[in-house]
């Protein structure tokens, strides 16, 4: 072996290779360890109602770690994603020192039962507003469709004048839409459009003409509805005293 020069000198060059790969390595690893680049700058942006400076400052403060090279892009999305009014956050690098985090608010369209808000994108989140916003009352899972049916609610109830207080999908898929007046809106499973239209036609012209308190309007009738009112009392009969 030691007098196959060829072989040795392919041993040789070998083991230079590797040498310089663990130089290299070892450069790289110190590269983009070495604390001589830090991330010195963090510019956020984006349109932010309900996050607050502090609150910002606060993660990016307590919550990020690393050099410029090395800081976790995934784990620094996460952090900003605690903050109760951010949906998402969108984390890019930028050469030398700095960090670009775009920050997209939640936007609150109705209220979940007593827990929790549902945003315009149909998503439910946790935080806390004072806002007066319609609710929902669903099962789980329903936010969507439910937030779909807010917006259909309140485009074909525009003619009554009457807009959704309240929305309420049933384990079987019924609806019922409560109105900013107290009145209730029985519209069932199926032609749910339809029957909102066919109440929105006749309020003004009828129903809001009755002297008495309407209490609900069942809309689940092929070509009618039926009205509760709890202060109507029918007339007498012909012929009774």
């Amino acid at each position: 072996m030691w007098d196959n020069h060829r072989l040795l000198r392919s041993l040789a060059n070998l083991m230079l290779g590797a040498t310089a790969l663990m130089l290299l390595y070892a450069g790289g690893f110190w590269l983009t360890h070495a604390p001589v680049f830090p991330v010195k700058k963090i510019r956020i942006q984006g349109d932010m109602n309900r996050v607050t400076a502090e609150q910002l400052k606060f993660i990016a403060e307590h919550e990020l770690s690393g050099t410029f090279f090395t800081l976790d892009i995934d784990k620094t999305r996460a952090a900003f994603g605690k903050l109760p009014w951010v949906r998402d956050a969108q984390v890019r690098r930028r050469w030398p020192d700095a960090l670009d985090i775009t920050v997209e608010e939640h936007v609150a369209l109705a209220r979940w039962g007593e827990n929790g808000l549902v945003n315009t994108r149909g998503e439910r989140f946790d935080a806390a507003s004072d806002a007066k916003l319609p609710v929902f009352f669903g099962p789980a899972g329903a936010e969507k469709d439910m937030t779909a049916m807010l917006t259909q609610m309140r485009q074909t109830l525009q003619p009554s004048g009457l807009a959704p207080r309240e929305l309420w999908l049933s384990s079987r898929r019924a609806w019922k839409v409560v109105l900013d007046n107290q009145l209730q809106l029985e519209l069932g499973r199926n032609d749910v459009a339809a029957r909102a239209e066919r109440f929105a036609t006749y309020w003004k012209s009828e129903l809001a003409r009755l002297p008495y308190h309407i209490e609900y309007v069942d809309l689940r009738y092929p070509n009618g509805f039926a009205v509760r009112m709890p202060d109507y009392k029918a007339p007498p009969a012909k012929g009774n005293k």
